[in-house]
């Protein structure tokens, strides 16, 4: 009917991410029991911060007009003043960070943040230079694939396989093979890594800040299900920050992905950019998430919710759905699990698969399985690279309850195990 633009083409045709969304929306909206929803970034409802936020709420509530000041007033585009000064407090404090509340700025959640970044920081130049985001470990998250407004925005790397333990694998920067051109505007991880649940090395970390700082460009870690908080994290790990990195967080995987919060710590010259875009964009976002937290923040009851609730809690998810995976697919094919070391899913890989991910997705939407194919997490590659492993994989979520999870895990074994029986007749 109308003609669109080549920006209204890229961001308004079909993803990865927006068939994501509208699975998991609509089965959160529609559920019922034929539906295993096993495929968004969507996040427990664990009971104990369901509580508390339901306390807040009646806290803001019972105090004066805080309530209607939230819900009725705009905050600044770099975000509410005595928030942003809670958060850079909190970092000083519990891990020693040179931060100020001019290090920081709020964005409408996470997704947000990136779409900025990588514009303010890569693509066409003033000089007329195209610059790039640098991908070190692929597969990486599926929301960054789109982001672009004009031409390809990444360039990706392929990762080292090391074989970890029976039947699990662990994906490894290949440092050797790792070259950071002139091209390049930013170096870029998830930490942990979504959609594998790989959590970066400290060692890793240690030599990206350093090939970063060697081009006098950023690193920019995305930290949705990182330390301090959500710390979603299984392993030992230091986090880390300086003028030189860009660290994104969000109150998402807290458990508030309905308050739109994304954070981003940088120089100050970042942050008051992405400040700026915010106003251009959304004139300002939304308060009620900063507002819930305020708290938390300053008596430092984040961390502690962070520490003593979250993380277990999704330990203990993932040991289940790893157990589960074990009992169902054992000696029935081909199968391997990435080490499970943070965030909210499991990555699967079939050796050899007879289908295409994307194939087994359909077959498992088809009977009420919800899962994401995990071709779409290896963007950015040269064209040339005929990679079969990136159509041998998929990613679930384990957050469900148990059982749903289970019926899923036995639903993927079994199209997985008529796959092969149709390959050999």
């Amino acid at each position: 009917m109308f003609e669109f633009s080549q920006m209204g083409l890229r961001l308004g045709g079909p993803s990865g991410i927006s068939e994501l969304m509208d699975d998991l929306g609509h089965a959160l909206a529609e559920g019922g029991g034929h539906i295993r929803m096993l495929g968004g970034g969507q996040p427990a409802h664990i009971p104990e911060m369901d509580v508390r936020w339901r306390q807040r709420m009646q806290e803001m509530m019972a105090h004066g007009d805080e309530m209607e000041k939230v819900l009725g007033n705009y905050d600044p585009p770099r975000g509410n003043a005595v928030f942003l000064q809670a958060l850079a407090e909190m970092l000083r404090r519990e891990l020693g960070w040179q931060v100020t509340a001019e290090n920081c700025a709020v964005t409408a959640g996470g997704q947000t943040a990136f779409f900025f970044l990588f514009h303010l920081l890569a693509g066409e130049m003033a000089d007329g230079r195209r610059k790039k985001i640098l991908l070190p470990l692929v597969p990486e998250y599926i929301g960054y694939a789109n982001q672009s407004v004009r031409g390809e925005l990444f360039q990706a790397h392929l990762p080292r396989i090391e074989h970890t333990g029976p039947n699990e694998f662990k994906y490894r920067i290949d440092f050797d093979t790792l070259v950071v051109g002139d091209d390049i505007a930013a170096i870029c991880v998830s930490r942990p890594t979504n959609p594998t649940g790989n959590v970066l090395t400290d060692d890793e970390i240690f030599r990206l800040t350093g090939l970063a700082a060697e081009k006098g460009i950023p690193l920019i870690i995305d930290n949705a299900y990182g330390a301090p908080f959500p710390n979603i994290i299984f392993t030992e790990t230091k986090p880390v920050w300086n003028q030189n990195m860009i660290l994104t967080l969000s109150l998402s995987k807290l458990g508030l992905p309905g308050t739109r919060t994304g954070i981003v710590v940088a120089h100050p010259q970042v942050a008051a950019a992405i400040a700026n875009m915010s106003a251009i964009v959304g004139l300002a976002n939304p308060g009620i998430g900063q507002a819930i937290v305020l708290p938390m923040l300053q008596s430092g009851e984040i961390l502690c919710l962070s520490n003593d609730v979250v993380r277990p809690f999704y330990i203990e998810k993932s040991r289940l759905a790893r157990q589960c995976v074990r009992e169902v697919f054992a000696s029935r094919f081909d199968y391997h699990v990435h080490r499970s070391e943070g965030a909210l899913f499991l990555w699967l890989w079939f050796p050899g698969l007879p289908i295409t991910s994307r194939e087994l997705y359909a077959r498992l939407k088809n009977r009420g399985v919800l899962i994401i194919s995990g071709d779409y997490f290896f963007f950015g590659l040269d064209g040339n690279i005929d990679w079969r492993h990136r159509h041998e994989c998929l990613r679930m979520t384990f957050t469900m309850p148990e059982n749903i999870v289970y019926e899923g895990i036995q639903v993927i074994a079994e199209e997985v195990e008529r796959a092969w029986r149709e390959k050999d007749g």
